[in-house]
Formats: structure tokens, sequence, C-alpha cells
């Protein structure tokens, strides 16, 4: 687990001072390259889409890597970056028109075969149920369970109070629990 403070914001002063730049931005991408990629495919819904804003996002943070300040984690000051280049995209005029909705997967391992369809099964319908979510549903789910950031830092990413990721963390969980019993009852 990263951690915050004076230590991590003297190792990135470090390695942007003495190390390539280029370097420590492979180190980033490959470090946190998928959660990146896959925060961007949660507010967008594309593949392609998602591969542009990566890009850019790793483009902006090589631009300033020296400015990070270590007031958040490189994880959080890097899902930030990559939401606000995200909103920007979906402003343009066309991807505000065409959204796609992709498939999702869960990797997982179980003891048997049935058990693995199963898991994987249910994986997908919850993924589908959270891809359904409103965006502040949606991001505030993915920040959470998916990239493990804390109360704290989610409200970092979303620049909204601790409050505010609570309230919308515990709204988006019973949407979800809705949208599964909804669908238990369309089963029978």
């Amino acid at each position: 687990m990263e951690t915050t403070g004076v230590h991590v914001l003297k190792h990135m002063n470090y390695l942007s001072e003495t190390t390539d730049q280029k370097a420590v931005l492979h180190n980033l991408m490959e470090t946190y390259g998928n959660d990146v990629w896959n925060y961007a495919f949660t507010i967008c819904r594309n593949t392609d889409l998602s591969d542009d804003i990566t890009q850019d996002c790793f483009l902006k943070v090589y631009r300033n890597l020296t400015t990070f300040r270590g007031d958040a984690s490189v994880k959080t000051w890097l899902l930030t970056i990559t939401r606000n280049t995200a909103y920007d995209y979906l402003r343009k005029a066309f991807w505000r028109k065409v959204t796609h909705v992709g498939f999702i997967q869960s990797t997982g391992t179980s003891d048997s075969a049935e058990n693995e369809v199963m898991e994987k099964l249910n994986a997908r319908d919850m993924w589908k149920n959270v891809i359904s979510l409103p965006p502040k549903y949606r991001e505030i789910l993915i920040l959470h369970a998916h990239n493990q950031l804390s109360i704290k830092e989610i409200a970092a990413v979303l620049n909204i109070s601790e409050g505010t990721v609570k309230s919308r963390l515990h709204r988006a969980r019973l949407k979800v629990i809705e949208l599964k019993e909804r669908a238990a009852r369309e089963l029978c």
C-alpha cells in the first residue's frame, strides 16, 4: 500500500531530479497504467477512447512530473488527472452523442468449473449493474472497490467532501442491490 507524506514527495522529487524523467514515467506507467486505463474506461465506457485518455494522461504527467506536491498519493494524483482528462474528452461533441458499452470480465480462480462459471457470471452481472449506474455513483464504486482508494482519497480525486463520498457510496451500493433484486424478480 502506498503511503502519502513528505517521504513520497522527496522520493518523487529525487526521481525527477536524478533519474531520466522518461524512466520515471515508464515506472509510473507500469505501476499505474492499468488503474488509469480502467478508471478512464469506467468514465467513458469505450476502449479506444480509454486508450487515448490514458495516453493523454501520461503525457500530462510527463510534462508536469516536477509539479507533484505530495499532498496526496501518486495514485490519487494520477486518477485525478485521468478523471479530468476523461471529462475533457467527453465534453467533445462526438462523444456526447455516442457511447459504447464494452464487456467487462472478471479474472478469478475457483475449485470447480461450475463455480468458476458462476463466479464469472455473477461478476459480469455485477459490473453490468455498476456500469449502468449514473456516473457519480459509478465513479465512487470503481474508485472504492476496484482502485481501493480511501474515502479521503476519493474525495480528493473527485474534488468533493468526504461526507458526500460516504453518501454517494451508500446510495451507489443501494442502487446496485436494487438492480440485482430487479433482475432476480425478472427471472422468476
